[in-house]
C-alpha cells in the first residue's frame, strides 16, 4: 500500500509565484530582569578624634651660676651682685654701676679674661634704669666666655674700660653714637658711624625706624628728605 503522506505531498497545491508568504510566528525576545535595587549606603562613620597635642616642652630658664669666683664676688660686694646665672650655657653677671669697673678690672687682671669681645647696650624705655651696659669677655686660657650687664639710668656716665682693653675704644664710641651714653676717661669719645653734627641716637627705642636728622640732611645733602 502506497505511503499516504507521500501521496498527499504530491497532491499539495503548487506554489504560486508572487503570492505573499505567510510570515512565521515571531518569537518575542525575553524581557531582561530588572536588577535588584541597591541597598541604601550606610552613613560614614564619624572621623576619629585627633589625639591631643603633646604639651609644649618647658622653656629654658636661667639657673644659678655657682662657682668659687661668684662666691667670692658675693662675699665682697654683697647685694651689688644683683644676679649670677647661666642661661643656655651662657654665664652672666648683673652688677651695680658703682662696682662695675672694679669687677671688670678683676676679671681682666685676676681671672684671665684678656679679650673684650664686645661693648654694647640695650634700651628699655619703660624701666627706671633705662639702659643695660653689656660687656662680653673671653678668656683664651680658660676657653670661657662671660657677659657682664650693668643697669644705668638715662644720663648716667660710665667709666671707660679702654685702660683694661684698648679694643674698647671704637666699641664705646659706637655705644655713644647709637645710644648717647657717655664714657669718662675715654681717649677720644666722638661719633663713629654718624656725622658729628647729627642729632639723635638711632638705636634708642624711642627713635623712629625712619627718623632722620632733617636739618642735617637739608644742610649737608641739599635735599628735603633722605627717604
Amino acid at each position: 500500500m502506497p505511503d499516504e503522506k507521500s501521496e498527499l505531498d504530491k497532491t499539495a497545491a503548487p506554489k504560486v509565484e508572487g503570492a505573499a508568504e505567510v510570515p512565521k510566528a515571531v518569537v518575542a525576545a525575553p524581557t531582561p530582569e530588572k536588577p535588584a535595587a541597591a541597598a541604601p549606603a550606610k552613613p560614614a562613620a564619624p572621623a576619629a578624634a585627633k589625639p591631643p597635642a603633646p604639651p609644649a616642652p618647658p622653656k629654658p630658664a636661667p639657673k644659678p651660676w655657682e662657682s668659687e669666683f661668684v662666691a667670692s664676688l658675693k662675699r665682697q660686694y654683697g647685694s651689688g651682685i644683683r644676679e649670677a646665672s647661666i642661661y643656655l650655657k651662657d654665664q652672666y653677671l648683673v652688677v651695680d654701676k658703682g662696682i662695675a669697673f672694679e669687677i671688670l678690672k678683676r676679671m681682666r687682671e685676676d681671672e684671665g679674661f684678656d679679650y673684650c669681645v664686645d661693648v654694647t647696650a640695650l634700651h628699655w624705655p619703660k624701666r627706671e634704669e633705662q639702659f643695660d651696659m653689656v660687656y662680653i669677655l673671653y678668656s683664651f686660657a680658660k676657653n670661657e666666655r662671660v657677659r657682664v650687664e650693668v643697669p644705668i639710668k638715662d644720663g648716667d656716665k660710665v667709666r671707660s674700660v679702654y685702660s683694661l682693653w684698648p679694643t674698647a675704644d671704637w666699641l664705646e664710641r659706637e655705644v655713644f653714637d647709637m645710644f648717647g651714653i657717655e664714657f669718662t676717661e675715654h681717649p677720644g669719645l666722638k661719633r663713629i658711624l654718624l656725622p658729628d653734627e647729627w642729632t639723635g641716637f638711632p638705636l634708642r627705642k624711642d627713635y623712629g625706624i625712619r627718623q632722620q636728622d632733617q636739618q642735617w640732611v637739608n644742610k649737608f645733602v641739599g635735599i628735603e628728605s633722605g627717604q
